[in-house]
């Protein structure tokens, strides 16, 4: 037998952990969580000051137009004069160069979660550059575009709430990272509908390749979930799975483990399969939603617009396929889908989905 010397020196040794980096100047109301990396970040509630963003037509139209002019002139440089000076506008920002790494591909949950945040809410990390880079109007529409995404999902849960006392509620989310929009969908409809919310059991299902995004979306639902929290006195559980949306068969066997058919179901996927996949697979993907999910439920997601705020040759161009809404409409349907709403903004089209 080993004595317990002998164990201690045999055993693994521990993973460092990450240094952590607190969020000092913390708001009062708000909650904060920490990512995998140790960063403390404030957890994202549309319905608190610090967070919810009102702009006029005017406004926002305004901002459009003075931002067309911007990426306007970069477009009248050269090719090989674009990106260097890209780098140099930007490479003092975090999150400016987060978003010239992605060029071609696509933003992290996490770096987008980021963005999202708002000139006020960054913590010791940021600095000017990356403050000046999120008041800009590409953060701004991902601002509107969450807010926009949790409305439209409390104001198609809340009825189904009151009819169907007692039934699980599940969101799916899809590659959604942090799954922000499910959790302050929760938020809605905890002010609007807490008696009825807080008796039932409720699943945030995460379907994503990536594991940063929706590990801290565990954390920032416990943190939402804690004493003076937005979301205290819910049960909700939180669950990752890896998913590639070429394969829906994930979801559908997901989806069946979890009875969502017997209960109340919302698929969200805000910046996601909308926006990155081809056709044949927002099809594939919102058939198998029909095939695995009950009556009643929504699908949110947003659409790159076809004309939107990102003129042809944007030097910062992601791997979104912008599309018209008609051509969105006749994909939805192809799925068994119909388009219920649509919110217009800079670069997306924000939709809500009910079965055709």
């Amino acid at each position: 037998m080993r004595d317990a010397a002998d164990s201690r020196t045999s055993a693994a040794p521990a993973e460092p952990q990450p240094t952590r980096v607190v969020h000092l100047d913390k708001k009062p109301g708000v909650s904060y969580a920490f990512t995998p990396e140790g960063l403390e970040l404030p957890v994202i509630d549309v319905t608190h000051p610090a967070f919810r963003l009102e702009l006029s037509d005017a406004e926002l139209g305004a901002r459009t137009e003075e931002y067309r002019r911007q990426v306007a002139g970069f477009d009248r440089l050269p090719d090989l004069l674009r990106r260097p000076l890209l780098r140099v506008l930007l490479g003092r920002s975090r999150m400016g160069r987060a978003l010239l790494d992605a060029s071609g591909g696509f933003l992290g949950g996490l770096d987008t979660y980021r963005m999202k945040l708002g000139p006020d809410n960054l913590g010791p990390w940021a600095n000017a550059a990356d403050r000046r880079f999120v008041s800009a109007l590409p953060p701004t529409a991902m601002r509107l575009r969450l807010q926009d995404m949790a409305h439209l999902l409390a104001e198609a849960i809340g009825p189904q709430l009151d009819r169907r006392p007692g039934a699980r509620l599940s969101l799916f989310n899809i590659a959604g990272g942090p799954a922000v929009d499910s959790l302050n969908a929760l938020i809605l409809l905890h002010r609007s509908h807490s008696a009825s919310l807080a008796a039932r059991p409720i699943t945030i299902e995460v379907l994503d390749q990536d594991e940063d995004g929706p590990a801290f979306g565990a954390s920032a639902l416990e943190a939402l979930r804690a004493a003076g929290g937005a979301l205290h006195g819910l049960q909700v559980r939180f669950s990752h799975v890896r998913y590639d949306w070429k394969h829906t068969e994930t979801l559908e066997q997901t989806a069946a483990d979890l009875h969502v058919a017997e209960g109340i179901c919302a698929v969200s996927s805000e910046g996601g399969l909308f926006e990155y996949g081809s056709d044949d697979e927002i099809v594939s993907n919102l058939t198998a939603i029909r095939n695995a999910t009950g009556e009643g439920t929504v699908v949110t997601g947003s659409v790159t617009r076809q004309t939107g705020a990102r003129p042809g040759r944007h030097p910062l161009r992601l791997a979104v396929k912008p599309r018209s809404l008609e051509a969105f409409r006749a994909l939805a349907a192809r799925g068994g889908w119909i388009v219920d709403r649509a919110i217009e903004r800079p670069a997306s089209y924000n939709v809500r989905l009910i079965r055709g």
